[in-house]
């Protein structure tokens, strides 16, 4: 297993990407720079959106993004707001793609 990426520069590598693929993209709450967990929320321009989050197979130690919820935009921006609130060390990245593009199973950025 390898060690981990400090969550403020995964973000900050995270963003760079969506920008370099014209995918708009806002940190709308900052987390622990260290060990902050993330969810990438992908707003689809018609009024839905996902929402991803990444979690470890506790037998393995693998990580693998999965869909925490979709639907909805204000369902999902509901349960955002109440995992949040739940974590205080959360970060959130909300991007804007009519695709729903997110890149999280890019190399680099998938595990």
């Amino acid at each position: 297993m390898s060690p981990r990426l400090a969550s403020g520069i995964w973000v900050s590598a995270y963003l760079t990407r969506l920008r370099l693929a014209d995918i708009p993209a806002y940190v709308t709450a900052k987390g622990d720079s260290e060990a902050g967990a993330v969810v990438v929320k992908v707003a689809l321009l018609d009024g839905s959106a996902r929402a991803y989050e990444r979690r470890s197979d506790l037998m393995t130690g693998a990580r693998a993004w999965i869909l925490l919820t979709e639907g909805p935009e204000a369902e999902v921006d509901a349960l955002v707001s109440r995992t949040k609130a739940r974590d205080p060390d959360l970060w959130v990245i909300e991007l804007e793609d009519r695709q729903g593009r997110t890149l999280l199973e890019e190399d680099g950025l998938a595990d």
